[in-house]
């Protein structure tokens, strides 16, 4: 990677985790499952616009995804 290339940063990063997930959990509270996936797409997206880097979120990508890829976790049932 070039080095002025943005990498993904692996380390934690955010201000105040715990704050960060509460959050995320309430703002789920009384929606239905559909709405919940929903609400999560649109977080994604709102997040990697924040990001920008197409390399990053490329990373991103490939590093949320590797577990199922090689085997460590099983993929839920469709």
């Amino acid at each position: 990677m070039p080095a002025d290339q943005p990498a993904m940063r692996t380390a934690p990063n955010i201000e105040d985790p715990d704050a960060f997930h509460a959050r995320w959990v309430a703002a789920h509270e009384g929606l239905t499952e559909q709405q919940s996936f929903e609400l999560n797409a649109r977080l994604v997206l709102l997040l990697a616009n924040q990001v920008g880097s197409a390399q990053v979120l490329a990373a991103c990508i490939d590093a949320a995804a590797k577990p199922w890829r090689h085997g460590e976790l099983q993929a839920p049932p469709a």
